[in-house]
């Protein structure tokens, strides 16, 4: 990371900065294909992105040069101009035919398909005036920074990243990399300890506690609107509509290299060599998806390979079990990583981000819980009152007891159901089943309980107030004072109009930010961070 703003010289467009935006320069010569255009393409992806570009003129832009260059230009938004263009021509030839029988006539020999597009389009078209050409209201009517509402409701994974209690232990770089295979130093996942110019991350040797250091986790962020996609000139790189999983075809991919310089995160990884793994080596399970596409895995030589958000997963290629997960969510030992539906109120991210204190709290107390069955046989033939409890049930005090009721007021059933695989909601369940125990074996949840526990407030007695039972507000403070809250959660980038779906939630970096070493080294797990360097140089700027 640096403090280079991207400002040192006129022609540097790239967010990660100048010497990054050189390096990309130099690895595109590299290919066999026209560097200058990947560099414009990729500046002008990033306006697309930021609305300063409708796709219209992008496309236009480029279209001569790609298909000169690539021999076809199969770009996202080439079919839906083309056809929106060719429906204006078509309704222009139409509206020319004399009177209104002639016209319905050519209408029914066109067919019904071809009689509801142009009705549909004629919607709009009208709204256009005499001297526009055919297809131009397209231009107005998709703007790249107006959202596709379209698909509100369907999937859309995302993380949740919690900053504030990584411990920098790698263990999700390694699951990557065993999960994947990928070579040495690709680092779909990447975790890296800072300093910048209002926070520091202590010396690797001589620090208390993992937690002091500041980190920053960077997958890809699988953007809504990914500025990777729009360069691609043969479809391999892609969004699926299915899930918004942004992904790459390593059968279509042709190592231009555009997207690697588009993407303004960094994430992007060209495979030089034959892989160190192989393809006798892969399981079919962890490449094709279910459409049957190669997505997932290291990729062969020659091609663009990236963060997958673990599509193979979610297509349920792993088993049901594994959709909604990821490897390296399932190998976080602090879970930090919460992935999931971000379009799911009740996924485990947006749990997560609603009440990171509760959530926070349900990972903490979860592996020092008794199961339902020991507490039961503990309190066989035992006195009902809290000290009673206490002293029967081994990992049970009076604290704990304080938690799960805490959270038990701030349940709501409602979301306590999700359609994917919720760790959070699995220990919410638990933490509930344990409160209930506990009322079966007669623990009265009574008004000097609750008082006792400060999960009430006493009424005052002089003004004859009656007692208003658990607090919520009470409960939430009790459960941010035990695992705290972040002040602040952001969105890499967020400003260029990307739309990432990763959230993070802690300290976010500032432009002055510069890797330094972490508690645990990538060589001592067995990796490689061949980033280290160039970035100790200073090439990204997370200019937020």
């Amino acid at each position: 990371m640096s403090s280079n703003d991207g400002g040192d010289r006129e022609d540097t467009f790239h967010p990660l900065g100048e010497e990054w935006q050189d390096g990309l320069e130099k690895e595109l010569e590299e290919t066999e294909y026209d560097t200058e255009l990947g560099l414009e393409m990729a500046r002008d992806a990033m306006r697309l992105s930021k609305g300063e570009l409708s796709e219209e003129a992008f496309y236009d832009r480029y279209h001569e040069d790609v298909l000169e260059e690539f021999g076809e230009d199969s770009r996202p938004m080439a079919d839906e101009i083309e056809t929106a263009r060719e429906k204006g021509r078509l309704e222009e030839t139409i509206s020319k035919i004399g009177d209104e029988e002639s016209r319905r006539e050519m209408m029914k020999k066109m067919g019904g398909a071809g009689a509801v597009g142009l009705g549909a389009w004629g919607t709009v078209e009208s709204q256009r005036d005499d001297d526009e050409p055919a297809g131009a209201v397209f231009a107005q009517d998709q703007e790249a920074d107006e959202p596709d509402d379209t698909d509100e409701d369907g999937t859309q994974w995302g993380m949740a990243l919690d900053l504030e209690h990584c411990d920098g232990c790698l263990s999700c770089v390694v699951a990557c990399a065993e999960e994947h295979s990928w070579d040495q130093g690709a680092n779909w996942m990447y975790v890296l300890a800072y300093d910048d110019d209002t926070v520091s991350s202590p010396d690797p040797d001589d620090y208390e506690s993992t937690e002091d250091f500041e980190y920053l986790i960077r997958p890809c962020q699988h953007c809504t609107d990914a500025p990777c996609e729009k360069v691609c000139p043969t479809t391999a790189r892609h969004t699926r509509d299915s899930d918004g999983l942004v992904l790459t075809d390593y059968d279509v991919c042709i190592g231009c290299r555009y997207c690697q310089v588009a993407c303004p995160y960094g994430v992007n990884y060209f495979q030089w060599e034959e892989p160190e793994i192989g393809e006798d080596e892969l399981e079919d399970g962890h490449v094709y998806d279910a459409r049957d596409r190669p997505v997932g895995a290291r990729g062969p030589r020659g091609v663009m390979e990236k963060c997958t958000f673990c599509a193979t997963r979610q297509d349920g290629q792993q088993g049901e079990e594994q959709v909604g997960t990821t490897a390296c969510e399932d190998a976080c030992p602090p879970e930090v990583i919460q992935f999931g539906d971000m379009n799911n109120p009740n996924s485990d991210p947006q749990r997560y981000i609603d009440n990171t204190a509760k959530s926070r709290t349900l990972v903490r107390i979860e592996g020092g819980l008794p199961s339902v069955e020991d507490v039961e046989e503990a309190l066989e033939d035992e006195d009902e009152d809290i000290d009673a409890v206490v002293d029967a049930v081994e990992g049970v005090d009076e604290d704990t007891i304080a938690l799960l009721l805490a959270i038990g007021i701030l349940s709501d059933d409602d979301q306590l159901e999700s359609d994917e695989n919720s760790s959070l909601v699995a220990q919410e369940v638990t933490a509930l089943e344990l409160l209930a125990v506990l009322e079966d074996h007669g623990l009265e949840f009574d008004e000097e309980l609750l008082i006792e526990l400060e999960l009430a407030e006493a009424p005052d007695e002089d003004e004859d107030e009656e007692f208003d039972g658990p607090s919520e507000d009470l409960a939430q403070e009790r459960l941010e004072e035990f695992a705290g809250d972040p002040e602040s959660s952001f969105k890499l980038l967020d400003d260029i109009g990307t739309d990432p779906n990763v959230v993070y939630l802690g300290n976010q970096p500032g432009s002055g930010a510069h890797q330094v070493p972490g508690p645990v080294a990538y060589d001592e797990v067995g990796q490689t961070d061949n980033r280290k360097d160039v970035l100790d140089e200073g090439t990204v700027d997370l200019n937020f």
